[in-house]
């Protein structure tokens, strides 16, 4: 087997996995598990989210990689840039001995450790933080060819804190790739009522900025554009937007039923997931067996470490420091 089909079968595994734990935390939010908040679901979204996470540079203990800005729909990514599964379940579980002691309801996780930002609710805020970190890195003269990436939304884009944050970002020429997955949708508002143009991606040139498409349902399409961004923003070519055109296939979270979309949405859009199966099954690469072990796999290790942050403790009040705490305290982070 050659490194591209490792790499293909290595992108499915990372949608699966996001999906098949996406699918468990819905259903302990159903159990009233958990309280945090509701769950946000990427169903449709993991080719370009795991593609995102797939083309950065893990950090290790003694290497600091890319840093990466997720977002809600982003479990697939979140897993494939290094986040343990052990970790989404003990922060969407409320336990004391998650990377965000039990704080900050379910969704705002992340660890600085790992180069992942934890999420701001206020989606298009994301953009900021991750350019002041390229900042410090390139002030403290460690940027060297690493990059950051971030991952927003079509309703996202419509903030005035993400065009702050772009501006700066093609202004200063940072290494940023920008993960704009288009889903048709913000919360119940159809893309007609968010914005004119014809597509967001025109939206780059008016930055100055470099700007691609591609099919977010297509899993080979997502991987083949970001990796080309990426390698374009790591070589000096400054920011780089790509638009994914897909569909959010689920509510906005697990307390919307979804009523309001059309059918012909629907009609329209692809689940990326089998139809990125039935391409791996055609080719050879997997067969129906293979493909059946992969979920079984990976639901497998969503279980296991579901079981394990059911048994540990939440955070007891009584005895919980809740002072703040500087991010070198807590993670030994330096940029």
């Amino acid at each position: 087997m050659n490194g591209l089909a490792r790499e293909r079968l290595e992108h499915f595994r990372w949608m699966v996995l996001g999906r098949v734990m996406d699918e468990r935390l819905a259903s302990l939010y159903r159990q009233n598990l958990i309280r945090g908040g509701s769950v946000f679901l990427g169903k449709g979204q993991e080719a370009f989210s795991a593609a995102g996470a797939m083309a950065l540079r893990r950090w290790t203990a003694d290497f600091r990689g890319d840093v990466f800005a997720p977002l809600i729909r982003d479990t697939a990514g979140r897993q494939a840039f290094g986040e343990p599964l052990i970790d989404g379940a003990r922060t969407n579980l409320g336990r004391s001995t998650g990377p965000m002691r039990g704080r900050e309801g379910n969704v705002h996780r992340g660890n600085l450790a790992i180069g992942q930002l934890p999420m701001i609710s206020h989606l298009g805020s994301t953009v900021a933080p991750i350019c002041g970190m390229l900042m410090a890195r390139r002030h403290l003269g460690t940027l060297a060819d690493s990059i950051g990436m971030v991952s927003i939304g079509d309703g996202a884009m419509q903030t005035g804190a993400a065009h702050e944050g772009l501006n700066a970002a093609a202004v200063e020429k940072l290494p940023l790739v920008i993960l704009l997955a288009n889903n048709q949708v913000s919360y119940s508002t159809f893309s007609d009522r968010s914005y004119a143009c014809k597509e967001l991606v025109d939206r780059a040139r008016g930055y100055g900025i470099a700007g691609t498409s591609c099919d977010g349902t297509d899993f080979d399409a997502c991987r083949t554009t970001v990796q080309a961004a990426v390698a374009a923003a790591r070589a000096g070519g400054g920011p780089q937007l790509i638009e994914a055109t897909l569909l959010r296939l689920a509510g906005h979270g697990q307390h919307d039923d979804n009523s309001y979309m059309p059918e012909e949405l629907f009609a329209r859009f692809g689940d990326c997931i089998p139809l990125a199966e039935a391409k791996l099954i055609a080719e050879g690469l997997l067969d129906v067996a293979s493909a059946a072990a992969v979920w079984d796999d990976c639901r497998a290790q969503v279980v296991a470490a579901v079981d394990q942050a059911l048994t540990e403790p939440e955070p007891d009040p009584a005895v919980e420091d809740w002072s703040a705490r500087s991010v070198r305290d807590l993670t030994g982070f330096r940029p």
